[in-house]
């Protein structure tokens, strides 16, 4: 096991309770509850990742939001039944990683970046006692190439100004095409023992999100099964080029459990030379592919994550088009 994963090595996410846009106190109240934490504590994980917004912590003048009332109780059902968990900055001012987001102020406007340095700074003041319980993620899936010089700035001050408060706390970092694993010798990271890499992966993605209605030319319906094919994958490529995470490995021509382990390679050689972890915060299927498949593609990608001593969190729990409990077949197979 890497150094500095020990209790974050098999995670759920949360998606959609403190996140993506439903911020009703109704919602708050019922949409994870102790009994849900109970139910993944029985998967035998060691963790959960819970994404949450900006705008539930503070107000646009700044004032304390109601978010910390609904985490700080999730934290308590959390540790009582001795889950660890990652806080997920998943939006921030001025910045979501949502393609029709019009807005990436954060990476050019000083006053969005204080903005963020400052939430981070009362998370590390609240949050930062508990290093082996809590860790941070700074922001989700940063989304264009063209953000990384300011990114990397980025990091270096918010990492000064958490450790001031939270010395020891791991936190995640991911790069650049929304936690892309190809993308992660982009970051230029400071020397701190207690970073994490932080990867997405979906692969691929014409399996994964089959027939979602939010990706471009998603076409058709169709039923694309997995196992497949390279040749079934470029296939559907052919006539919806937004599927473009199709990663040539030619002497490979099918997406299997080895698929994934050659994938990881060059990022876990990566980890390896800086001497860092590596974590994929999201992976999963959506609810639109048949439930054998998914169960199969879950296997083979916790066979590459036991071969590099991955961690990682499932996406996601309930809902979000991706939910574990909402499949049965999926949720009796799945083996994190």
């Amino acid at each position: 096991m890497k150094k500095g994963l020990t209790g974050f090595m098999k995670g759920v996410n949360l998606g959609g309770w403190m996140s993506h846009g439903n911020y009703a106190h109704e919602h708050w109240e019922t949409f994870v509850t102790e009994d849900d934490i109970r139910r993944i504590a029985g998967w035998e994980t060691d963790h959960v990742r819970i994404p949450v917004d900006y705008n539930l912590f503070e107000d646009e003048n700044r004032k304390e939001g109601t978010g910390y009332r609904v985490l700080d109780r999730g934290l308590r059902w959390c540790r009582k039944n001795s889950l660890n968990v990652i806080i997920d900055l998943h939006q921030a001012a001025g910045f979501s990683y949502e393609p029709t987001f019009a807005e990436s102020g954060l990476f050019n406007s000083e006053a969005y970046q204080q903005r963020f340095y400052d939430l981070w700074e009362s998370f590390a003041e609240r949050y930062g006692n508990e290093p082996d319980h809590i860790a941070f993620e700074l922001l989700n899936e940063i989304t264009e190439p063209s953000f990384i010089p300011a990114w990397n700035m980025m990091v270096e001050k918010v990492l000064k100004v958490i450790r001031k408060h939270a010395p020891e706390t791991r936190i995640l970092v991911g790069s650049y095409h929304n936690n892309s694993i190809d993308a992660l010798p982009a970051l230029q990271l400071p020397d701190d023992e207690n970073l994490i890499l932080n990867f997405h992966c979906y692969d691929p993605i014409a399996f994964t999100h089959q027939n979602a209605y939010w990706m471009p030319d998603t076409g058709p319906h169709y039923n694309l099964k997995y196992p497949c094919t390279k040749d079934e994958y470029m296939e559907i490529q052919s006539v919806r080029p937004g599927f473009v995470n199709y990663k040539d490995l030619s002497d490979h021509p099918v997406f299997d459990a080895d698929y994934f382990i050659k994938r990881f390679a060059p990022a876990a050689a990566l980890a390896e030379k800086l001497r860092l972890p590596l974590y994929c915060g999201e992976y999963g299927v959506i609810d639109r592919s048949d439930e054998e498949s998914a169960a199969r593609w879950h296997a083979d990608i916790h066979t590459a994550f036991e071969y590099y001593g991955i961690g990682r969190a499932a996406w996601s729990y309930k809902q979000m088009d991706f939910g574990i409990i909402d499949r049965p077949l999926l949720e009796r197979n799945i083996k994190f």
